[in-house]
Formats: structure tokens, sequence, C-alpha cells
């Protein structure tokens, strides 16, 4: 924390409380947090996930060393956390650890999520000298039937491996970075498995279990992915035997005046349940992103918002703080 990011952190926090009060899109800083997608590339084709079903509408790419190191460049004085996902498989990215090496240059403090099939010895011991702050590793059964039961065309020794590898290359260079996460994602298919994954995750000398609840696109009648354990599902059975979101949608968010995420081809959008870039604010191959976030598109998305977010698509299968961490 520098005198310029806390500044900078107090005048969103600000700008944020005055536009929930007042409900006028006022901004005065720039984004504490930001989600680079270093491409939407993957391996496995698990069943909610776009890049998994590969039902994008927008093309398949990867994230240019340029576009990052000029936004980087640009916002290296405010900046705080720098996220490297959105959809795809960050480690699919043939420099994909140089740019975290060249963010980690900045001071800025940064994390991954991946599903650890490419956490090979070299890229273990490379990640580990990148200087990365933080790597969350999806582990959906702890047995490989159960495990593939939604991460369709994986391996879990392979996440096993992995993990054991990234653990080895910490203790053999005396790293207390990155913290290792196991996130268990907990759908019907695996949610006996809540325990085994915890007593795996001592076992192994993961640092810390988060147990998150499963996104369902159609979920209205139901679906054979939404847990019978209450606690772990974000959705709720009616009388009528229809289901409903649990949370309430309510006029305001505050990852609209704290963060926003950039797709590899250089698209700024609101948040990650954007998932096919329909509501671009716009372009960084064309625009500053200073510009960008203080401009006419960005200002009357946060009113739209502020007055009526059940109208915003996106917004309707919403759920911030659904990860329990264990």
């Amino acid at each position: 924390m520098t005198p310029k990011r806390l500044i900078n952190a107090s005048q969103v926090v600000s700008s944020y409380l005055y536009s929930r009060a007042t409900r006028k899109p006022v901004h005065w800083g720039l984004p504490v947090s930001l989600s680079f997608e270093p491409t939407t590339s993957c391996n496995l084709r698990c069943p909610e996930c776009p890049s998994g079903l590969r039902s994008f509408k927008r093309p398949t790419g990867m994230l240019t060393e340029d576009l990052f190191k000029e936004t980087i460049d640009e916002l290296q004085d405010t900046l705080l956390y720098l996220l490297f996902y959105f959809q795809g498989e960050p480690y699919l990215h043939p420099q994909f650890l140089d740019l975290v090496e060249y963010a980690t240059s900045k001071n800025i403090y940064t994390a991954t999520s991946t599903n650890a099939h490419y956490l090979n010895d070299k890229n273990a011991r490379r990640t580990i000298e990148s200087g990365l702050d933080r790597i969350i590793i999806s582990i959906d059964g702890t047995t490989q039937e159960t495990y593939q039961a939604y991460r369709k065309g994986g391996t879990l020794d392979k996440v096993l491996e992995g993990t054991r590898n990234i653990i080895a290359w910490k203790q053999k260079l005396g790293s207390k970075t990155p913290h290792v996460i196991f996130q268990f994602l907990v759908v019907r298919p695996n949610e006996h498995q809540v325990d085994e994954v915890k007593a795996l995750a001592k076992d192994l000398g993961v640092d810390e279990v988060g147990l998150k609840t499963a996104q369902i696109y159609d979920y209205e009648y139901g679906s054979d992915l939404i847990p019978t354990i209450d606690k772990y599902s974000r959705y709720k059975r009616m009388k009528d035997g229809r289901y409903r979101i649990k949370s309430k949608l309510l006029d305001h968010c505050w990852k609209m005046w704290h963060s926003c995420v950039v797709t590899w081809d250089g698209k700024v959008v609101p948040c990650c349940f954007d998932k096919d870039a329909h509501h671009p604010m716009g372009n960084l191959t064309e625009t500053s992103f200073k510009t960008l976030w203080r401009s006419g598109p960005y200002r009357q998305f946060r009113a739209s918002l502020l007055h009526s977010r059940r109208e915003i698509d996106m917004c309707k299968n919403c759920t911030e703080g659904t990860t329990v961490w264990a």
C-alpha cells in the first residue's frame, strides 16, 4: 500500500457510498482490482462454463504482451490486486508467467485460478519464481469418478501432481508464495466429499480450502448439479417446485466501482458475470483505460444498476460472496 494507492482506494470507497446514497453514478478514483483474461482456451469441458461448452459468441484468442503492459503501466500507481483469470485456462498462454512477473515487478498483488493440468515441474518452479501471490486450484472431487462428473475431460491425478509440484518448489526455494487454495465447487455429485477434500488439502500442505457454490444457467426447473445440502446451493426450491436465487437483487454493486474485467482482446466489461462480453464499455486497443473508466457508457451502466439492477440480464444470476472458506 503506497500513499497514492491509499488515496485512490479512499476515493473509490467514498464515491461508491455517495452513489448508493444519492443514486447518482459518481466515481472519484480508478479500480483497485482488475481481472485480465490470458485466454479463452481451455482443455476441459465443464458443463456450466462457456469455455468448457465452447459456447462463446466472442472469438477465442490470447492476450498480447503489449496490451497487458500498456494497461499495467497506466494503472500501476493505483492498482492493488490483479487476477489473471476470467474464462479459459491461464497456463495455456505461452507467456502467462512472464505477465505475472511483470505485474510483480510493479508491486501489484497477483492471483490466478487454474485447473492445474499444466503445473508440471518446470511450470511449478516458474510460478514460484514469477512472484505469483495466490493460486486457486480447482479440485471438484476426491476420486476420479466424482471429479470428472463436473470436470469433463480432466484427470484428478494431474491436479494432485500439480499441487505437489507447487508446494515442493515453494519449499525448495524458501518462498512463502503463492498462497495455495483448493477451490471445491460444491455440486450434487461431490457434496458428500466436502470433509474429504479438507483432509486431502491438509495432507498435501494446501493453505486453504474454499467451498464455492455453483452458478447454474437454467436453474428455474432444477438441475442435477444443484446440491441437496442447502447451504451449498445458490438456489432455493419454492412450493411450486421451481427454483429461485437466494440472494436479494439490490440496486447497487460494489464491483462496478472497485473493479472490472479485461478480455484477451482488450474489451473492458463490468464484471465476471458478463462472460460473453455482452456489455462492453469500450476497448483498450482504441481508448486509454482512464478515459474509458470515466466514459459516458460506463456512467450510464452504473446509473442503470443504481435504479433497476434487475433489468440487467447478467445481474439476475449474481451472488456476491458465495465462497465459504474452510
